[in-house]
């Protein structure tokens, strides 16, 4: 379904599970489970059909940013940016009268779950940051990417990430050579399964992500957070979410290393991966916040 969150923009938002479960005596609200996916410019597909399972526990609400996937705002550039994407989670929330959420990013989800939990710090109840990083930690990435793939494989990444080269052929080359290496397992999925807005992708990587830097921003996250990295990851690799968790408050942050994923661990550890959130979403403190 769209969901017009104001200003003319409706949001895509797929979702799963229903929003009261019922007990001896009365129907009980159920907790909310946003997911943010990566990209930048992608959509949700990639989530799907892996956080479907927590429809037992909470109602998943699987969104597409606005100017991404099958939102609006793909003739709207000028909203092409992190506070924008965080915003709308707060404004999606209002909406639908949602409180209190989990909200779980991936990757460059997680960069706009960051700068969403600085910027509304009592507004979320926890924060899952997958296979994501508070800035770019560009030769360790080039490091892996060679390991895995040899010299094209370091020599195509350091043209867009390093160089800022966006010109068409050099998305076809890192699409073709370093983008299988970001999982030990192939995508399960065809090409055409994911909407890609291309335009958005080039505008943020060539122009907010080149210094982005949101270790500042880490500091003011103040609820329960969950980093989950994998230790095949060349793009995020787990040396990124370990710098963030040495940025939050003492007390509020939990790191899992899954061993054998990659960017995603649901990809490749998906069992692993499930019962590391699982634990997550029932600790004490987490409860706490959504009641």
């Amino acid at each position: 379904m769209r969901v017009d969150i104001g200003d003319g923009v409706r949001l895509f938002v797929d979702v799963v599970g229903s929003g009261l479960r019922p007990d001896d005596d009365a129907m009980v609200p159920k907790p909310t489970l946003i997911v943010l996916h990566g990209g930048p410019g992608s959509d949700h597909s990639s989530f799907r059909p892996y956080m479907d399972r927590f429809a037992d526990t909470h109602q998943v609400l699987l969104v597409d940013h606005r100017g991404n996937g099958r939102s609006d705002g793909w003739d709207d550039p000028a909203s092409w940016n992190l506070d924008t994407w965080a915003d709308d989670v707060v404004r999606l929330c209002d909406v639908l009268g949602i409180e209190r959420p989990v909200v779980l990013g991936l990757s460059f989800g997680g960069f706009v779950a960051i700068r969403y939990a600085a910027r509304h710090p009592d507004h979320p109840a926890a924060i899952v940051l997958a296979s994501t990083k508070a800035r770019t930690h560009e030769d360790e990435s080039a490091a892996r990417f060679h390991a895995l793939g040899g010299e094209r494989a370091e020599a195509t990444y350091r043209r867009i990430y390093t160089d800022r080269d966006l010109a068409p052929d050099a998305w076809v080359d890192y699409v073709t050579v370093n983008m299988p290496l970001y999982n030990p397992t192939p995508s399960p999925f065809g090409p055409g399964r994911s909407i890609m807005n291309l335009e958005l992708l080039v505008d943020f990587t060539g122009g907010e992500h080149v210094d982005m830097d949101l270790r500042d921003d880490v500091r003011r996250i103040a609820v329960p957070t969950l980093l989950l990295a994998g230790s095949e990851d060349p793009m995020t690799p787990p040396s990124c979410s370990e710098e963030i968790l040495e940025r939050l408050a003492p007390g509020l942050g939990t790191m899992a290393i899954v061993a054998g994923a990659g960017h995603g661990t649901f990809r490749d550890r998906p069992e692993e991966s499930e019962a590391i959130l699982r634990d997550f979403l029932a600790e004490e403190q987490v409860i706490a916040r959504q009641a």
